[in-house]
């Protein structure tokens, strides 16, 4: 079971938080990985396939699809650097650093190359990873990415992101969701009586001011960059891509320009927006376990 807030570990002292990590099949413990204190959420048996979130995401986010995973795989879920509660050392925090925190996270997690899942800025992180590290995963697979093509998110979506930035709380929040998720009302539903926790977490997260920077940096020097084309093309590992077809932020235009472009198999998830782990939680994990299962070549 998870580890549960407590008042003597501050970082886990948030009612939120505990009650996302209530009854999990995970265990919740920190790393130290390349100089940063990484949170990691990890349980089941079998291969392994390592899990990472979006900007301003945390890994309890994925709880919607651990339950299913970890009856046949061994579930990694860490923090990003600087987001959720990960704490970050001294040094830049840009694509280098954060591939190569990936690289000593895998290394300390995963005794066999495991299935590497990237949503968003997890994306722009898990391609980079790819090429320069395919020998280190058997395969990647990326959700509602970026870096695979030009960034540029609906104007509604760019105006809810900055006023819930600017002043992060409930009715902010729930206009981002109306724009990052195609029914929030069904999220919720499928959430059940955790929906209030996520959403809890998730201002708490966006008020902290260390988490924002970070952000911030985060998204400037790695999602909103676009992956040269040659890069992409030269991965030796299989991709796949998992996508709603209804995401504002990250196109879906993009997800069949890249599927086209290189070959990729798409998974589309219909009626939905930006984060199908999230929205369509069961939907997504028959997506994601098809595209583990499918042949490398």
């Amino acid at each position: 079971m998870a580890g549960l807030g407590s008042a003597k570990n501050p970082e886990r002292s948030s009612p939120h938080l505990s009650r996302l990590l209530e009854g999990l099949p995970v265990t919740d413990r920190s790393l130290d990985v390349a100089g940063t204190s990484t949170p990691v959420l990890e349980g089941g048996d079998g291969p392994p396939v390592v899990l990472l979130h979006g900007v301003g995401g945390f890994s309890e986010e994925w709880g919607g699809v651990l339950p299913q995973l970890v009856g046949s795989h061994r579930v990694v879920v860490p923090d990003l650097p600087g987001l959720g509660r990960s704490q970050v050392g001294a040094g830049r925090l840009d694509a280098a650093s954060v591939v190569d925190w990936l690289r000593h996270l895998i290394e300390q997690t995963c005794s066999e190359p495991p299935t590497l899942v990237g949503h968003s800025l997890g994306g722009s992180i898990a391609a980079r990873f790819a090429i320069e590290y395919g020998d280190r995963i058997s395969r990647v697979i990326l959700v509602d990415s970026g870096s695979m093509g030009r960034f540029r998110p609906a104007p509604g979506m760019v105006w809810a992101i900055l006023r819930f930035g600017a002043r992060p709380n409930h009715a902010n929040h729930d206009r981002f969701l109306r724009q990052v998720l195609v029914n929030p009302e069904r999220a919720a539903a499928e959430w059940g009586d955790r929906w209030s926790a996520l959403e809890g977490y998730d201002i708490e997260l966006a008020g902290n001011k260390k988490v924002s920077t970070a952000s911030g940096q985060l998204v400037r020097r790695i999602a909103a960059r676009r992956i040269p084309q040659e890069q992409l093309a030269g991965m030796k590992v299989p991709v796949a891509l998992i996508w709603g077809t209804g995401d504002r932020l990250m196109r879906f235009k993009i997800a069949e320009g890249t599927s086209e472009r290189f070959g990729w198999p798409l998974y589309p998830i219909e009626d939905c927006g930006h984060g199908p782990h999230i929205e369509r939680p069961g939907t997504f994990t028959e997506a994601l376990e098809t595209a583990i299962a499918a042949p490398s070549s």
